[in-house]
Parts: C-alpha cells; structure tokens; sequence
C-alpha cells in the first residue's frame, strides 16, 4: 500500500503553523508562498527563516528553525541544492515532520542530481519525515484555506471537492486558473515534483478517505506504481468516488515480454486504456475535459443511465447535441405521449415538443419558460438525465431580476425526480456578473460549452454504468485451480500446441481433437481415426510460428494425401533447421470467425488478457481489446463486444450468431488459469479461437515461460 499513511497526510495538508526557510526579497517563489499564505485566508502562524537577511517581505526574520519560538508543523524548503540536506536534519532534530521541497536540480538533472536526491530520501526514511518534492510548488488546500504554494494564486480561491493531484509544477496553476475561470471548486490541489518520498498514490489515498473531496483529478506523466494505483482505483470506486485521468505520454512502443502474437497487441499506452477502464477511471484527452468532467461529476454524482432528456432555447444547439450523443453512446428517446402534451401547454404555439427540446427565443418574454419545460421533461419516464442548455450571462441590466429568474429554475432542479446536467453553450469564463447571479441564487456547477459539457456527460454515464456494476458484484473475477497432466514438460521455455493443448483441455478449455504421430503412417492412422478432411501440423517444441516455415498442411482428404503432407513436413523443416518428424492431427475445421485469445505479462501492470479478431491476421487487422487479470465473464464478454468486428460474432452476413455469453466463459477462462499459472507464466495464446454459432473450439495454442 502507500508508502505515507493517510493520516500523516491529513495533519500534513492542515498544519497550524508554517516556516518559510530560505525566504528571500530576491525571489519570487519566496514572496508568492508568503503572499499565499497571507492573502488566502490562513490563520496559522508564518515563519520566514533567513540566516543572512534580518527583514524580508517587510517581516523579521529567524536565523534557522531552531531559532523559531513555538511549534512548526509545516516547513516549506525554498534554499540552495546544498543546504537542503541541513534544514531537513535540523527540523527532524526539533521534531519537525512535514517538508516541503521547492528547491530543484535533483533527478531530473541527471546522475549528480539523482544521488542528491537519494540523500534526500535516505533522510526522510531515517528520520520519518512526510516529504513533498523535491522540485514541485507545493500544496493549496482551498477547503481550509491554507495555501503553501509557489506560484501566485490569483483571487478568488473557491473551495469545493475536487481534489487535484498533477505530476507538473507549471501546468498546476493553469489548471487552477481554468477552475477559477468555470467556477469548479477545489479540495485540495498538489503538484508532486520528483515524488521522492511521497507519490501520487499517497495522495490519491487520502483523497479517498477525505470527507472533503467527492471527485478526484490527475494529470500524470507516468504511474510509477501500477498495483498500488490499481488497489487505490477500486477503493475509490468502491466509495463512488469518481477519478479522472489525464495521462500524457502515449507512446507506440511496445511490449517485449513475449515472442507470440499477443506481445505486439500489448503496449504501454493501450494497457494503460485498459486498466483504466476496469478501474473505472475516466481518461480524458484535454486539461479542459479534465476539470469540466471532474466538475460535472462532483456536481451530480453517480447517473442512473444514458437515455437524456435535452431542454435548450436553441434549435442550432439541439442539432449539435443530438450529432454529440451519437459520439459518445447516448440515447435522446422520444418524449412519452403525456410529456408532449404538457409540453404542449407550456411552449409557444410554434415550438414542437421533441427531445432535445427546443423551447426557442420565447424565454426572452417568459422568464420561467426554461423552468416550466424542465419540470416537465424530469418527469418523463423514458429519460434518465435531464441536460438544461443554459448559461450564466456575462452583464445584465436587471440583476436582482435575474437572480430571481435563476433562482426559480435552481429551485426546480433541486426538486427534479432526475439528475440535471446543466451545460453552457461555448467554453469562456464566467464573468463577475455570473460569479455573483450564480451565488445569490444558489445555482448549480455549469459544464462549460457544449462540446466539453457533451464530453463530460458521456464520461459520467459510462462511468456511472461501472460503478453499478461494481457495487453489485458482477465484476467478480473467475478463479481455477489447474491441473497439471502426466507426460508435461517443465515449466521452461515453450510449450507448442502438443503440450499447450493437451494441458488447457484438462483445464476446460474447449480443444479440437488431436493426436500426436512419429511417422507418416500413424498420422494416416489418426487421420482415418479423426475423420477427414484433416489439418497436419509439426509438433516440434523449438517451433512457434510453424505456418510460417512450411509446418501446417490444410485440408487433406485421404490418407496418401496426410503421408505425402508429412513428408513435406519433414523436409521443409529440416531445412529451417528443425525436426518434423513429430506432427499433430486434426480434424479440419471451417467457417466460423477465427479470435485470438492471449495472455502477456506486462512488465508494469502484470497479466493482460488481449482479445483480437483475425486469427494469423491478428496484427495486420489491429482489432484488439486488451483487459488486466483477473476478469470476470461480464468485463470478457464486454471486451468481446468492443471489437470493433463485433457485428460478425452477432451473425452478419448470414453467419450464426455467436453464443456470446458461452464465449465470454471460455475467454475468462483461459485468464484464470493465466493466473492460476502464477510467475512462472510469461505468455499464453489460443490462436486461432474458433466460433461459430454455439460451437467454440480452440485449434492451436502456445505458452511460454519466464526464463
């Protein structure tokens, strides 16, 4: 688990006293946290310790911590690289816990900064100190108003319970700047820096636990501890807490753990989509979509489904809309038959009642016209969330008018049976117009513009749809015990089809008939034994990608046919510098839809179970979808399902529809004994899966071991 207990972080963010070391008229950083402090309402004692300078920022100063009369909870660490080391042994010596680090030059210089760094490290253990930095800003605790932190915090700071945790120094104030801007209210923001001895899982933690903070939003460059994350993600989703994701660094390269097919379906970016999305963390691709989808989230909680009911005075809007929740999985149902004609009694004679709803420029003369077609769309059964299309206006001529007009339509989304969404038209700042109408009428968070509100909106159901399935249950992973068979080798290097599928058939899985032959005569025996037409395949252990090397025969239909294959067989891999004496016989399999099941051990996140359409065309065709272990037959079968090919398994083109739910449970299946394998299992791959209709069969199959 985390490495600083969360309780040594919730007195770490509230400290009651602070001291500035290294506070100096000379720097701008010293004078914005002194600023910060003062300016944003913390009530605590401020501390500038400066060894050489007796006034600085207008204020005594003390020579060093030692010097400073009463207790220090907090020390924000702003000197020379070299002193650093001092200030941290001197603190620990009067018992002092919680550190700070502005100072930079460590890791991300190079290897002289990575050994100061290490130094650093060595102190905090030794000594166990809370340590946030080296080279970050610090900390802006909004919901108590305390706020050591390096770069200016324009006014005003507006508490709320998002809490933002970035592994970026200069991106953490443009991130403040846009909440400020769209009115999101924070808990709690802290750029990490070099996460030296605390890390972005730590805070994640707490955040957790806060009472404080309902949603949480990171923008991370790297996840340095996948299973602590992970353990952390199902906490939050646990709780409801959604987590939202910006995470940069989308690298194509990929991954070198296995020889089979699978490794080039795995890499560090498509993994990373995948654990997230099992997780339950909502990815987003813009710092704007993540605090707007973070806002929206913190504002309405969980959403109940994705069918919207859509109220906007603007036919234009409505069209971008509707376009909109196509993009992201939404469904705009028609009105119910009593809802259109309430709607008829409270619109203009020239407005037409269908979702989304335009209720035209007529609000201009009947001020609770918004109000009155909201009441009566959050009554339709069809519609699970009501999105209002409304903004807050930039100057008005009439505001305690206005305020009453706002005032009447928050009251009627507080009383709607249904969560309403209210987003604005295009993405600009709420003006201190707006600021003020929306606080003197108590109106709700406002996503900001169509395009990013409709982003959002799409994240929050999908997410909602986890998080259900989530609490009841059904993501429970399968779990096996597996049984290992008389005549296997050991577990090393690979095992081809002869081992692979022998030992995955005593484990459940569906296998094609086979038998093993030493010479042509026996597989002609084992082909009259098997029925014809039959499929030849070398069986020798060295041999992985056998078709490639002339090692399969298709389609034989006697057994002069299967002798001559054999000794074709034979030659070709003789040649390849492999023995083929020993081949596999099968009986010859086709239509059907041909599926890649594998299983890699990804070298950060562990076991990834890849599902791909396409049989040897696997990595041509690039249709894949990728899950961590263990899964359940519910996340297998959705995996299934987000092949983009999909529609073939459901029986396009005159194909049977596939049994899917009975594909879902051998897909889960083989992750299971994936798992049950343990650390010995580098890879696993059934290729190809055969399905058609009800019939699932696997025809080869290929496992590798860790050296």
């Amino acid at each position: 688990m985390s490495t600083v207990d969360a309780d040594r972080l919730q007195e770490f963010f509230r400290p009651k006293s602070v001291a500035l070391v290294g506070a100096t008229d000379k720097s701008g950083w010293s004078l914005s946290t002194y600023n910060n402090l003062l300016q944003h309402g913390f009530s605590g004692d401020v501390h500038l310790v400066n060894p050489k300078t007796p006034v600085v920022h207008g204020v005594e100063t003390h020579r060093s911590l030692s010097a400073i009369p009463g207790p220090v909870d907090l020390v924000y660490v702003m000197t020379p690289i070299e002193v650093v080391p001092l200030v941290l042994e001197e603190g620990a010596a009067r018992g002092i816990r919680n550190y700070v680090i502005l100072t930079a030059g460590y890791g991300e210089v190079g290897e002289e900064g990575v050994v100061r760094e290490q130094e650093v490290a060595d102190i905090a253990r030794r000594h166990d100190l809370t340590v946030l930095g080296p080279n970050g800003n610090g900390f802006i605790n909004a919901a108590d108003s305390i706020t050591p932190y390096g770069l200016p915090i324009p006014p005003p700071l507006l508490g709320g319970s998002v809490g933002v945790v970035l592994q970026s120094g200069a991106l953490a104030s443009n991130v403040l700047a846009f909440a400020q801007a769209r009115n999101i209210g924070i808990s709690l923001l802290v750029s990490m820096g070099n996460e030296t001895a605390m890390s972005v899982t730590d805070v994640m933690n707490a955040l957790v636990d806060s009472p404080q903070t309902k949603v949480i939003a990171l923008f991370l460059e790297s996840i340095r501890h996948p299973e602590e994350f992970a353990e952390i993600a199902r906490r939050a989703l646990a709780a409801g807490k959604p987590i939202v994701a910006l995470k940069i660094g989308r690298s194509a390269k990929a991954s070198r753990t296995a020889q089979a097919h699978t490794g080039a379906l795995v890499g560090d970016d498509k993994t990373v989509d995948a654990a997230f999305r099992q997780l339950g963390v909502i990815r987003v691709g813009s710092l704007e979509d993540l605090m707007v989808t973070a806002g929206m989230l913190a504002e309405t909680g969980p959403l109940p489904g994705n069918r919207i009911g859509v109220v906007t005075p603007s036919g234009g809007a409505s069209e971008i809309i509707s376009d909109r929740a196509e993009d992201e999985g939404l469904e705009l149902p028609e009105f119910a038959e009593a809802t259109t004609t309430a709607l008829r009694e409270v619109l203009p004679p020239f407005a037409t009642p269908n979702n989304p709803l335009d209720v035209t420029g007529y609000v201009l003369l009947d001020r609770q016209l918004m109000s009155k077609a909201l009441g009566v769309v959050a009554a339709d059964p069809g519609v699970d969330v009501i999105m209002l299309l409304q903004d807050m206006p930039r100057t008005t001529p009439d505001f305690d008018l206005a305020v009453e007009t706002y005032r009447h339509t928050a009251g009627v989304i507080r009383s709607s049976p249904k969560p309403v969404v209210i987003v604005g038209n295009v993405l600009i700042d709420v003006s201190e117009t707006g600021r003020a109408l929306r606080e003197a009428a108590g109106y709700p968070q406002i996503a900001g513009g169509i395009e990013h509100g409709m982003t959002a909106l799409g994240h929050a159901v999908r997410w909602s749809q986890t998080y259900r399935r989530h609490q009841s249950g059904a993501d429970a992973p399968v779990a096996v015990e597996v049984t290992m068979t008389d005549g296997l080798p050991p577990r090393a290097g690979t095992w081809t089809e002869r081992h692979a599928s022998g030992f995955l058939a005593a484990n459940g899985v569906p296998m094609v008939p086979s038998r093993v032959a030493t010479s042509p005569d026996e597989a002609a025996h084992h082909a009259e034994e098997v029925g014809f037409p039959v499929v030849l395949k070398a069986a020798a252990d060295d041999l992985e990608h056998k078709s490639d090397l002339g090692g399969v025969e298709l389609g034989l239909n006697d057994a002069e046919s299967v002798r001559t294959a054999a000794a074709r067989i034979a030659g070709s891999l003789a040649q390849a510098g492999h023995d083929g004496t020993t081949t596999v016989v099968q009986p010859m399999r086709s239509g059907g839809t041909e599926l890649l099941v594998g299983v890699v051990r990804d070298p950060s996140w562990g076991l990834t179970l890849a599902v791909a359409m396409g049989g040897v065309w696997v990595e041509i065709l690039g249709d894949s979808q990728l899950r961590l272990l263990p899964v359940s037959e519910a996340e297998a079968q959705q995996a299934v399902e987000s092949l983009r090919s999909a529609a073939v398994l459901r029986g396009a083109r005159g194909q049977a529809p596939a049994d899917l739910d009975a594909l879902a449970g051998v897909v889960a299946r083989i992750g299971a004994i994936a798992v049950a394998l343990g650390d010995d299992l580098e890879s696993l791959e059934v290729n190809p899966l055969l399905v058609s209709g009800d019939r699932i069969e696997a025809l080869d199959a290929l496992i590798t071991w860790r050296s």
